[in-house]
């Protein structure tokens, strides 16, 4: 599902959708569950797309090729107008239904549907197995969480057997409901987890779907899996809770994606893009090895086609093509990079003028979300100096963390 508008991710999701939104420097959100997928050897992706899709398109379509002498294939699957139907995806279960026709096609016996813009590895064939096994009709990815973490997701209550017998929506504050949904004792022992743990099951937003009984539940106006759709199957089919225990991060929020993306410089970092077993992929663009002078970098992630010259790089992931300059010190940031080396403008003449793409001398950054293309003059100061919240001219501030759009051109001296 690639279709998500993301409206908690401004700015980072103003000329994009959520799925494309840049990850570790050199990689999309999206390239995460299609390289889960690769890895799990299904190979039959449908890509479904809606909101600023061009970006994601581009990538998809630069980044993922099989042969042509396999039936392996990347689909992109964009919201379109039909005489049938007018109106665009209306949420994840409508976004299925109106392509439930190209899916039936093919003689499909499961279909795993998954978000676009979630952190993790997972080989869903374990899931599947685990699926036939219990001869499910549906089961749902859940990760156990605590009391604290469970009041925003949605929770499963089962039975010592996996099958879930209740969802709530979001529990909030309501201990009394949260004590209903915690965990069997059989089944934290049967995950590693101590009998005495509290834990609840929540719904990662991974589902699988006998064929049969995928078109059932869409024979509806329902228009969301988790709000609408699942709980509804819960009563008439058999539904069954997968507990995956892995790390997992959805990126829903400025701060999720901050916190994620530095999470990766750590000397041994929760998600791991050094498996050389389950390879993340993304696209080729085939640039030089990145070029380090005379510089200071510690707990860095440097990305492909850089150029460092006597800077400060610390805490930090600095993405494809940046140039730092001298004097530079960039701290606890994530620093996008860019599409090329030079952006072209023209000036009130008429003259087609090349403006180089790079972070300025003495410029620092601290505590910051560098968005891709943003030419950021010399001796300029990002900073959130304790702000939370707020709006300025060239950047944005949400949850004490400064967002830089993409393209923004910042002069020299500016503080931000």
């Amino acid at each position: 599902m690639g279709g998500g508008q993301g409206s908690r991710l401004f700015p980072l999701t103003h000329r994009r959708s959520k799925p494309a939104v840049p990850l570790a420097g050199k990689y999309r959100l999206v390239d995460i569950p299609i390289s889960n997928c690769i890895n799990s050897s299904l190979r039959q992706i449908y890509v479904l797309t809606q909101f600023n899709s061009e970006s994601l398109h581009r990538h998809i379509t630069a980044a993922y090729h099989f042969d042509h002498f396999s039936r392996d294939f990347v689909h992109i699957l964009a919201a379109q107008q039909t005489p049938g139907r007018e109106e665009w995806y209306q949420g994840t279960a409508d976004a299925v239904r109106q392509n439930l026709s190209y899916f039936l096609e093919r003689p499909y016996e499961y279909f795993l549907i998954l978000s676009g813009d979630q952190l993790y590895r997972m080989d869903y064939r374990l899931m599947l197995k685990a699926h036939i096994e219990k001869k499910a009709d549906v089961t749902i990815a859940t990760t156990p969480v605590e009391r604290e973490a469970a009041r925003s997701f949605g929770i499963m209550a089962t039975d010592a057997e996996s099958r879930i017998v209740r969802f709530a929506e979001k529990p909030g504050a309501d201990d009394s409901l949260l004590d209903t949904l915690r965990m069997p004792e059989p089944l934290l022992v049967e995950n590693g987890l101590p009998a005495s743990a509290e834990r609840f099951q929540a719904s990662m937003g991974i589902y699988i779907f006998n064929r049969s009984v995928l078109q059932a539940c869409l024979q509806s106006e329902l228009k969301d899996f988790g709000r609408d759709v699942i709980p509804g199957s819960i009563e008439n089919n058999r539904v069954f809770s997968y507990v995956f225990q892995g790390y997992w991060e959805d990126i829903g929020t400025i701060k999720s994606f901050y916190e994620a993306n530095l999470g990766l410089t750590r000397i041994v970092p929760s998600f791991n893009f050094f498996d050389s077993d389950n390879t993340i992929f993304t696209r080729a663009r085939f640039l030089p090895a990145s070029k380090i002078n005379n510089a200071n970098v510690d707990e860095a992630l440097i990305s492909d086609g850089c150029i460092i010259s006597n800077a400060t790089v610390r805490h930090s992931i600095i993405g494809v093509r940046s140039v730092i300059e001298s004097g530079c010190e960039i701290s606890d940031s994530v620093i996008m990079g860019a599409d090329y080396y030079h952006r072209s403008r023209v000036d009130a003449d008429g003259q087609v003028v090349n403006m180089p793409i790079r972070i300025g001398s003495g410029t620092r950054i601290h505590r910051a979300i560098v968005d891709k293309n943003a030419c950021i003059g010399n001796n300029v100061t990002i900073d959130p100096a304790g702000r939370t919240n707020a709006d300025a001219e060239y950047c944005h501030v949400r949850d004490g963390i400064v967002v830089v759009p993409k393209g923004t051109v910042i002069p020299d001296g500016t503080v931000v």
